[in-house]
């Protein structure tokens, strides 16, 4: 039996990034793999091998008109940064019957730890009595009785509540919280299976003692989180920012932390990395990460496992997919390609 041809460009991700052993060997036994490599994969080959291409895999994966001509056995494309890029015809693909896949759920397991993390140190002062141990002026058995608080029954809130904040919901059982959303595009079916009390987003900053900010960024939630909304949250709140920068005005952001109304803590920055001068810098009650929530040995793997169990269910004709569709009706309004390019960039430049 001949093996469907899958094209797998990854640059500027690494193999090992997004595939364990055990996935990378399932791949190269059962499809006939185009590449497959670190390095950028070289334009003429690319050209070559899509005629025969049922499945093309990339970073920044480019398929207009003229990519869908010459791949007439097409039948998915994969994006492996984290986000929809723009250089895809959703409405093309769409008319030929080509399904376009995002690995963003794939990052939910290393993400949602980090962020249960962020809201522990931050919930009990970690990173403060830390700094403050190594400056002389630790606070023994204080209980902090302004500033900390414990997660558990904790009124917990999310804006957006998609794969990241589902699996920290996972992660928050234990702590018997009291989980709220505001989430506009949420199925109540799903919010129902959860045990999340959906809100609006005035309810949900009113009434929350941490939020987490797991949203994709859209073209209506640009700054969401500005000095109006931040206003409402009560004093001492803690804001854990995951996903997406684009959703806070961080001037706006850093006056709540620097004036000691509020707290964060932070992986994800309008620009990257910020400037040396910034004063988020030099905030005291904030906690900052370099954009590390899914850095860690083995936590973008959870991609390659999708991608191999949807590489399955696309050639078996089953409709379930782990990797997140493309929804030609709200693609529009999504607006997170420049955090995928910026990230990308960013990775060039270390290597």
């Amino acid at each position: 039996m001949t093996k469907p041809t899958i094209i797998l460009d990854p640059h500027w991700r690494q193999m090992d990034e997004l595939f364990s052993a055990p996935a990378q060997a399932q791949l190269f036994d059962q499809y006939n793999v185009v590449w497959g490599k670190d390095d950028p994969m070289p334009p003429e080959l690319l050209a070559a091998s899509l005629p025969d291409t049922s499945v093309l895999i990339a970073a920044t994966p480019h398929v207009q008109a003229d990519a869908l001509a010459a791949a007439p056995q097409l039948r998915a494309v994969i994006e492996v940064s984290g986000a929809f890029p723009d250089t895809i015809d959703y409405a093309a693909c769409d008319a030929a019957g080509v399904e376009v896949l995002s690995c963003a759920p794939g990052f939910r397991r290393a993400v949602a730890e980090m962020g249960l993390g962020m809201a522990i140190a931050g919930a009990r002062g970690l990173v403060t009595e830390h700094e403050q141990f190594r400056a002389g002026g630790e606070n023994w058995l204080n209980d902090n009785t302004h500033t900390d608080f414990s997660l558990f029954g904790a009124e917990i809130g999310f804006i957006g509540f998609g794969q990241i904040a589902q699996e920290l919901s996972r992660l928050l059982a234990p702590f018997s919280a009291q989980i709220k959303a505001y989430d506009p595009w949420l199925p109540t079916d799903v919010a129902d299976r959860f045990g999340v009390t959906l809100m609006d987003l005035d309810a949900l900053l009113r009434n929350v003692r941490c939020l987490f900010v797991t949203a994709v960024p859209t073209v209506e939630n640009l700054h969401l989180l500005n000095a109006s909304n931040l206003a409402k949250l009560p004093d001492q709140a803690l804001v854990v920012l995951l996903s997406r920068a684009h959703l806070v005005d961080f001037d706006a952001l850093t006056d709540a932390v620097t004036s000691g109304r509020i707290r964060a803590a932070i992986d994800v920055f309008p620009h990257e990395p910020i400037a040396a001068d910034d004063p988020l810098r030099r905030v005291e009650n904030v906690i900052l990460s370099p954009h590390r929530a899914a850095a860690v040995k083995g936590g973008r793997q959870l991609i390659g496992d999708m991608i191999v169990a949807d590489l399955s269910a696309i050639f078996s004709g089953g409709p379930a997919r782990q990797l997140g569709r493309a929804d030609t009706a709200k693609i529009g309004s999504l607006a997170g390609v420049g955090d995928a390019a910026q990230v990308a960039d960013m990775a060039k430049e270390r290597k």
